[in-house]
């Protein structure tokens, strides 16, 4: 379970959007926190590969040998 405080203004505007549409609060703060919870864990994680081929602990491979080692340029 979680509890968070909204400002006034992001109440209001929930609340607006609930009555307009029909669903509930919590079906719009779900979706919402869903939504940027996928693009955040994907952010960190396209940051972690960053750092790790920064260190490099992470090998880069161009399209080209890609290609290749994959048959694909025949």
């Amino acid at each position: 379970m979680l509890a968070i405080r909204l400002s006034d203004e992001i109440e209001s505007r929930l609340e607006s959007l609930a009555k307009l549409t029909g669903r509930t609060k919590t079906f719009y703060a779900r979706g919402a926190i869903l939504t940027h919870l996928e693009d955040l864990e994907d952010y960190y994680l396209a940051a972690e590969t960053a750092a790790r081929t920064s260190r490099g602990d992470e090998s880069i491979h161009s399209s080209e040998d890609v290609r290749k080692s994959l048959g694909l340029d025949d």
